[in-house]
């Protein structure tokens, strides 16, 4: 496909979780991705943007996935010969005693949606080791060859958590579990007809993943056909959890965990103000990775390039420095009350900071800018073709944005965040190699800001919403005093259109944004339920049905059209 940034293209971000098939199994799946591509095609965009695939465990967020590598099965379409293994009989068999209906209708329930596919793969599974062809016996063989780097490791993980009441927190594991090394003896001095039965669970493991590598091969196909590209998501760090961690315990520090300084916009997160966000992923050692070839990055790459057109990688920063927390997540309601020293006498001395280093001489940004570009050259020489964006928002040096365009990644432009001398930055002087949105999957809908700007005036979050929305109509060139324009004939048209005109190379619209809802898919820094869980009000064909929606898109079409970008 031809993503050249001298052609400007716009794209829409939706969780696949969120979107709504025909004929779903109570969470958004690749033949529901299928419809989405072709509804979105109409309308003239041509990208998709996506987050992580990765497999999860208990907690739902892509972002803490259990394999950096593995990806999540129920993003799997799981029908009818779908994989070719499952028979009709099997398949309604398996459901029978399922209440579709009631599964399918609002949030994810991912126990029972894992619990339900997890049957369909076994089934599958079963009458593959039973009935398959010698041909597809030998695809199978051939993919755990080209995979064994990682896939073996994990398949073990995978089984060790079965053991463990599919837990993945691999460091509460009897001792005799809690390693790689110690894990294998442990297997082979087991008798052989339970041995036999774990290996057995193995390949199980390594088939989901193989049936799983051929879904997303064919959505990638699907949606070149379609003139739509399809971007997947590379989070910086990996769960502690993890069978990356547990596989290979040299390439990270154990006692530091990476996040992000503190940060006033959040006022969700109180924490998140006083301290920062403690995401809990483990640090890298990047000298044993450089001792490797840094080969478990290059297979990150990999796996995205073979699904994906682009790929976005979440927190770039952290390839040039991290803010790294002593303490893992689930202490910080024990430090968030306490002053600077009293943190010092709970950490040992250990206070949170940048990792390697800050960035408060000139040494120590040169530094810091020339090892980020080493780590950086090595995903851009892995991606081949595949083009590479960098999530680099938040508290940025001002060595890093011009090394990401020296070595043509693209960056992202949030309008409202682009000021300079106090001012909005005008959409003509937007870098090309740059992606404009709104929103991300984190922030709140511009519907829900218009609301809290209008219904909660003298609140906090109503003063905030309301600074946001004048900045984005002065970029938009509205009259910052939003109270004379009407949301619907006014404000809304004018900010897309001003977003699609922009000088940077892809405009994107968050989903909720384009159907101008005020649901919210995550609020960063909390344990909300409907974290991850929220679902699309309406299905894909409802969405292409509704005369209401349908009014929608073809302003979305008018003005895609309008500004070059179809």
């Amino acid at each position: 496909m031809n993503l050249s940034p001298e052609k400007r293209i716009a794209g829409v971000l939706a969780p696949l979780f969120a979107l709504r098939g025909r004929n779903d199994l109570g969470i958004g799946d690749l033949a529901a991705l299928r419809e989405f591509i072709d509804w979105v095609a109409e309308i003239g965009f041509r990208l998709v943007q996506l987050l992580p695939i990765n497999e999860t465990g208990t907690d739902s967020s892509p972002y803490n996935a259990i394999s950096a590598l593995a990806i999540e099965p129920t993003t799997l379409h799981l029908a009818p010969n779908s994989p070719e293994d499952l028979t009709r009989e099997d398949f309604d068999g398996l459901i029978a005693g399922v209440d579709l209906p009631s599964l399918r209708l609002g949030a994810v329930r991912y126990r029972a949606v894992k619990k339900l596919k997890r049957r369909l793969l076994e089934k599958a599974f079963a009458n593959f080791s039973a009935h398959a062809s010698e041909g597809r016996r030998s695809e199978f063989r051939t993919f755990r060859e080209q995979e064994s780097a990682w896939l073996h490791d994990y398949a073990f993980f995978r089984v060790l958590m079965e053991a463990h009441d599919d837990s993945a927190a691999w460091n509460r594991w009897p001792m005799q579990h809690q390693t790689m090394e110690r894990a294998r003896h442990w297997l082979h001095d087991l008798p052989s007809d339970r041995q036999g039965a774990l290996i057995r669970r193995q390949e199980f493991f390594c088939y989901v993943q193989w049936i799983a590598h051929q879904q997303w091969r064919a959505i990638k196909l699907y949606a070149e056909e379609r003139g739509v590209a399809l971007m997947g998501d590379i989070p910086f760090g990996v769960s502690y959890c993890s069978a990356d961690v547990f596989a290979r315990p040299d390439e990270f520090m154990l006692d530091w965990f990476g996040g992000a300084p503190p940060e006033p916009y959040f006022k969700d997160d109180a924490f998140t103000q006083k301290w920062g966000q403690n995401w809990g992923i483990p640090l890298f050692r990047w000298e044993r990775m450089r001792a490797n070839n840094f080969q478990w990055w290059r297979e990150r790459v990999r796996a995205v390039q073979s699904a994906f057109h682009l790929c976005r990688i979440d927190h770039i920063l952290g390839f040039y420095r991290i803010y790294a927390f002593p303490w893992r997540p689930r202490k910080n309601n024990e430090f968030f009350p306490l002053n600077w020293n009293q943190m010092l006498e709970r950490t040992g001395g250990r206070p949170p900071h940048f990792i390697p280093r800050d960035d408060e001489t000139p040494d120590h940004r040169q530094a810091n800018k020339r090892e980020g570009e080493e780590y950086l050259r090595v995903i851009l020489e892995e991606a081949g073709i595949m083009r590479v964006i960098g999530e680099d928002l938040g508290v940025v040096p001002d060595y890093v944005r011009p090394n990401l365009r020296s070595l043509g990644i693209a960056g992202f432009k949030i309008p409202q965040w682009e000021t300079r001398d106090g001012k909005i930055v005008p959409r003509d002087r937007y870098e090309r190699l740059s992606v404009a949105t709104y929103a991300t999957h984190d922030h709140e809908p511009i519907g829900a800001l218009w609301d809290e700007a209008f219904e909660r005036p003298a609140s906090d979050a109503g003063e905030q919403a309301r600074a946001t929305l004048e900045k984005i109509a002065a970029f938009a060139g509205l009259n910052p005093k939003i109270d004379a324009l009407d949301f619907e004939k006014d404000f809304y048209p004018a900010i897309m259109d001003a977003l699609f005109r922009c000088e940077s190379w892809i405009s994107m619209v968050m989903i909720t944004d384009l159907l101008a809802r005020k649901y919210r898919f995550n609020v960063p820094g909390t344990k909300a339920n409907l974290n991850w869980t929220r679902r699309m009000q309406r299905s894909i064909a409802q969405l292409s049905s509704s005369p209401k929606e349908r009014k929608q898109m073809q302003l979305m079409n008018e003005l895609l059209l309008k500004t070059g970008r179809v």
